[in-house]
């Protein structure tokens, strides 16, 4: 399969960097060096994976993540050097499915977009095909959420993370497991990107996110789905 990537940086060096290491590695590359450009190449074309800046004139990194997000099933590295955790959480909150530190190595980032890549095209046939929650009707199948019967998306992230703790329903599931299983053993420390994404679920199928029903935290543990 050709995978399509669109580079998003300000940046000259990096985004012909970018895009010469990944013709390199087998990538069709096209470059944008402003939110405004992304957004017009992407009305002609699909991308299976965006790598995304932040710090961007005009509409920045974030902004433009979540109209991304808000249009496209994409995969979305967030590339940036603001490094704290509150950075990386927003850049989360905002649709990205991953997120790396300027300045990278190379090897790393070419191992996140394989695994990012990977995922895309993993089906989630495995585990219930359905999933009921009071009034939100998850559809694994078709990649299809419903709440009080509105349509209701769903990032492929937030399926993926859905679907692994409905496969392991009724069951503390540790952090560690389900970092490793869906963003690979690099992110096995990196609770803030399930806190993240938890977070989002809540909000979009929990009746009251502030005092989940579903989605159940378990202290030093992990996270566990409640059927009942």
């Amino acid at each position: 399969m050709d995978f399509r990537i669109l580079v998003v940086d300000d940046d000259m060096q990096i985004r012909r960097v970018l895009r010469t290491t990944l013709a390199a590695a087998q990538y069709q590359a096209d470059t944008a060096a402003s939110a405004e450009e992304a957004l017009e190449m992407m009305k002609d074309r699909k991308y299976h994976l965006v790598l995304l800046d932040l710090s961007m004139p005009g509409v920045d990194g974030l902004e433009l993540c979540r109209m991304l997000r808000a249009q496209s099933d994409s995969e979305i590295i967030i590339i940036s050097v603001r490094s704290i955790e509150a950075d990386v959480i927003a850049g989360l909150d905002a649709g990205a499915d991953d997120y790396v530190v300027k300045p990278f190595r190379m090897p790393e980032l070419l191992a996140r977009i394989r695994s990012a890549l990977r995922r895309s095209t993993a089906s989630l046939e495995s585990g219930p095909p359905t999933l009921t929650l009071d009034t939100a009707v998850i559809d694994f199948r078709n990649r299809r959420v419903t709440v009080h019967g509105k349509d209701v998306r769903l990032t492929p992230k937030e399926f993926e993370v859905l679907h692994y703790l409905a496969t392991h329903s009724e069951k503390p599931v540790p952090h560690e497991e389900i970092l490793v299983a869906l963003w690979g053993p690099e992110h096995a420390e990196h609770h803030e990107y399930l806190r993240a994404f938890i977070k989002q679920l809540r909000k979009k199928i929990e009746p009251e996110p502030a005092k989940p029903r579903f989605l159940i935290t378990e202290p030093w543990v992990g996270y566990k789905l409640q059927l009942s």
